[in-house]
């Protein structure tokens, strides 16, 4: 079998489709002291959300309207869940090994959750998919792989996932020292540049090999 036989016959993907409904979201807020005996009707305006059972203050649900907040308590809002915007969810691994997973991400799917996806995002793939039962493991993993860089969600291309925090904080580290922040002086607008190249694994750069003569600092 050729290299490039072989190279196909490893090709996995991963992805569990998206429910109708997300689990919608829960947000978390400590009274101040200057809100304190506040009205939670007039405070937040959201009545129908109280009748909805949607409020709770230390952990109990607030039936009442003009129940009073007081210094210090846990105010705790559920946002319903919703259906997000359409996004594509199975995902082409590339590479994988004990500390380091490579994805090829498709466009119209975010990395992290952020606006109306809080649920389809790569991160909430990889979570589920540290939690899929495999033949030695039963429940979910202690940790999961987390993305090291951002690609915007229209954009498609290679996305490198950290298993460890060794590895995270390694990869991390080979961004910033292999990008630089260049402005442009006549419209003040920023852009980064590639300044060096991102050691790979061996068998991702089979899968795209690099011409030796990129290998430089772009930015002189």
């Amino acid at each position: 079998m050729s290299e490039k036989a072989e190279l196909a016959a490893v090709t996995a993907y991963f992805g569990v489709s998206w429910p109708e409904l997300n689990e919608g979201l829960t947000y978390h807020d400590i009274v101040r002291p200057t809100d304190a005996d506040s009205d939670i009707k007039l405070l937040n305006s959201w009545l129908q959300r109280i009748q909805n059972k949607q409020i709770t203050i230390d952990g109990k649900v607030v039936f009442l309207p003009d129940t009073e907040l007081r210094a210090g308590a846990e105010l705790v809002y559920h946002r319903l869940p919703w259906r997000e915007p359409d996004a594509p969810y199975l995902l082409e691994v590339l590479f994988e090994d004990d500390y380091l997973i490579v994805v090829n991400k498709p466009s119209g799917l975010q990395v992290l959750p952020g606006g109306l996806y809080q649920q389809r995002s790569i991160l909430t793939q990889l979570q589920w998919h540290a939690c899929k039962p495999t033949t030695t493991s039963s429940g979910c993993q202690k940790t999961h792989p987390v993305p090291v860089h951002r690609l915007g969600r229209g954009t498609s291309g290679i996305l490198l996932c950290a298993k460890t925090k060794l590895c995270k904080s390694r990869l991390a580290a080979y961004f910033a020292e292999g990008t630089s922040v260049v402005e442009d002086k006549q419209t003040g607008l920023r852009r980064v540049e590639c300044t060096q190249m991102l050691p790979l694994p061996c068998e991702v750069e089979k899968l795209f090999p690099i011409d030796p003569r990129l290998n430089k600092n772009i930015s002189k």
